[in-house]
């Protein structure tokens, strides 16, 4: 792919109209949007005059054509380097989960499809699945059909609905969930398959699949029993 990348935008959640706004006017159509809170001290809050804030936590895909653009955009138009205004990062994707994903996920963006990216040498990755809201079951029992681990669930809501009867032939509800499971890089492609086929887009729960490369990991029950053998 054309180093996709997931980009991460942390913010207040005042500004939730704004970054829509934003978003749009960037060509960025299809984001999801949960919440969180900031955990800076008293001390640092009361130098920086600032209260303490919930947080918005924004996921969308990027081109590196889209990222250098917007990047310079989060400077100058919502002045992102202000203190307590915000950050924002990207995480390379290895996978995600074909071609009509890929086009719905960066709607709005030019894509050129080459060769994956040669950032795959790692041993672990990790799975995000986004699926219509009340399907955490459904998703994880197609994972563990595939001898997957345990997960963690996030709540979130999404933009682009539009954009999945396009692309994905389905239409998709805002309320959204994403569930992020820590596989072995081998087990991913079956992992993955076993939720589209049982979970994917024909089928209510409407899930689409990417994976993230993982450069280390601790606590892993799979991965000591490798050690152990």
């Amino acid at each position: 792919m054309n180093e996709i990348s997931l980009m991460g935008i942390i913010t207040n959640r005042g500004m939730r109209d704004k970054f829509i706004a934003f978003f749009k006017q960037n060509n960025i159509h299809v984001t999801f949007a949960t919440l969180g809170e900031g955990t800076a001290s008293s001390a640092v809050l009361d130098y920086l005059g600032m209260e303490a804030t919930e947080k918005a936590l924004y996921f969308a895909f990027v081109t590196p054509d889209t990222w250098r653009h917007i990047r310079k955009e989060l400077y100058t138009k919502v002045k992102i380097d202000i203190p307590g205004r915000g950050i924002a990062f990207l995480i390379p994707l290895s996978s995600i989960g074909g071609k009509g994903t890929l086009n719905y996920l960066t709607a709005g963006q030019e894509v050129v499809i080459e060769e994956e990216s040669t950032l795959k040498n790692t041993d672990f990755e990790l799975l995000v699945t986004i699926a219509n809201a009340g399907y955490i079951e459904t998703i994880m029992d197609a994972a563990r059909s595939a001898k997957a681990p345990g997960g963690t669930v996030i709540h979130a809501k999404g933009t682009g609905a539009e954009h999945a009867k396009r692309f994905l032939g389905i239409s998709l509800a805002e309320e959204k969930e994403m569930i992020f499971i820590v596989v072995r890089t081998e087990q991913k492609n079956t992992i993955m398959r076993a939720i589209m086929e049982q979970a994917g887009t024909k089928t209510p729960a409407g899930a689409i699949s990417f994976s993230l490369p993982v450069t280390g990991t601790a606590g892993l029950r799979i991965l000591e029993d490798k050690e152990l053998m």
